[in-house]
């Protein structure tokens, strides 16, 4: 329900480590299987992901991994995970865009994919839980509960009529109207058209922000240009090797349930680069918890045994807010590890319906 500037949250603020420049070029690299300690990706999981010989062969056994990564501000949030998994990339790529599947997976309250182009009707379910609904009667600029614009808390105050019996209905009727009109800014004027949070002290500019997340990252550009590209210049930017599609979630991995809004990017790798396969679902909009988000997924080759399977290794990065202080430290402390926890299990669940399936 981001309102008028739609998915303001976006890659706000965020300073990505080097892990996650590594990480893209590890989808890259192809080592000879010569010698384990060096070959792709455990050099990767000892030097960057800091992961001990233990936690290495657990996840080349099958079993789901995930771990917090260092941050350089509490606001800040690194989750990785990795599983091995006896399927291929292409098979995952096929699960991650199926919203019946993605539907049954932990942490997954409710989630709809929008149509092409998108109509109002696809918000649909896009429902405010009960508690976030009473902040919105007294929301203003620097106190809000729910993440939204100065114009979007004004329109709530002006357009719903809070002695009314149906007051709950109207302001998630208002809700999936300010969403569908953000969503359709967004897919108009690209980054430029994202917004401004000022549901806290400190506000929060959306695109210039991710044009600074982005240009952190030297790997992206120069192993990945395409979909750095798209990131930063959509909707001008086009690219064969991409496809691009929107929905809607509700998600139980913080302390309540959050309405989400993304953009999902599937990028297929071509001639010399066919193994660079990666998901990037980029936050458009939070109704809780992340000022912005991106996680990205990398399907990373067996090359000790070519055929048999992949790897897929994922980096969560956000930025959320509420994280400081003492009373945010252990705020921060809860989130960070159900954050961690619901990484391992959908990993654990993605990889048991990749190998239980036939097609």
């Amino acid at each position: 329900m981001n309102m008028k500037g739609v998915a303001r949250p976006m890659l706000a603020r965020i300073r990505f480590p080097r892990l996650f420049a590594v990480l893209l070029l590890l989808s890259l690299v192809q080592l000879p299987a010569s010698d384990a300690q060096e070959v792709e990706p455990f050099k990767f999981f000892r030097e960057y992901a800091e992961l001990k010989d233990d936690q290495i062969k657990e996840i080349r056994d099958g079993k789901a991994f995930a771990k917090v990564i260092e941050s350089r501000t509490p606001d800040e949030v690194f989750v990785f995970g990795s599983v091995y998994v006896q399927s291929t990339p292409e098979k995952y790529l096929k699960l991650a865009s199926d919203i019946d599947e993605l539907r049954k997976l932990p942490s997954y309250l409710a989630i709809r994919k929008f149509s092409d182009p998108p109509q109002l009707s696809d918000l649909d379910g896009f429902t405010l839980e009960a508690d976030d609904i009473k902040q919105l009667k007294d929301c203003k600029a620097g106190k809000c509960d729910v993440q939204l614009p100065t114009d979007a808390m004004d329109e709530f105050k002006q357009s719903v009529n809070w002695s009314a019996p149906d007051a709950a209905n109207q302001a998630n009727q208002l809700a999936q109207k300010l969403a569908f009109e953000a969503i359709q800014r967004y897919a108009q004027g690209g980054n430029a058209a994202l917004g401004t949070y000022m549901d806290k002290k400190h506000s929060a500019v959306v695109g210039e922000t991710f044009a600074s997340l982005l240009s952190r990252s030297k790997a992206l550009p120069a192993y990945l240009p395409e979909l750095h590209s798209y990131l930063l210049e959509y909707p001008q930017a086009q690219s064969e090797n991409i496809r691009s599609e929107f929905y809607w979630e509700k998600v139980n991995f913080g302390l309540k349930p959050t309405l989400r809004i993304v953009q999902a990017i599937v990028y297929r790798g071509s001639g010399s680069t066919e193994t660079a396969n990666a998901l990037a679902v980029k936050q458009l909009y939070a109704s809780h918890y992340f000022e912005t988000a991106l996680d990205l997924t990398i399907c990373v080759p067996d090359h000790e045994n070519p055929g048999r399977g992949f790897y897929l290794i994922t980096l969560k990065g956000s930025q959320q807010a509420g994280l400081t202080g003492f009373k945010g430290g252990i705020v921060r402390k809860v989130a960070v590890d159900k954050t961690r926890s619901a990484l391992e299990r959908s990993l654990a669940a993605i990889k048991q319906k990749l190998e239980s399936r036939t097609d």
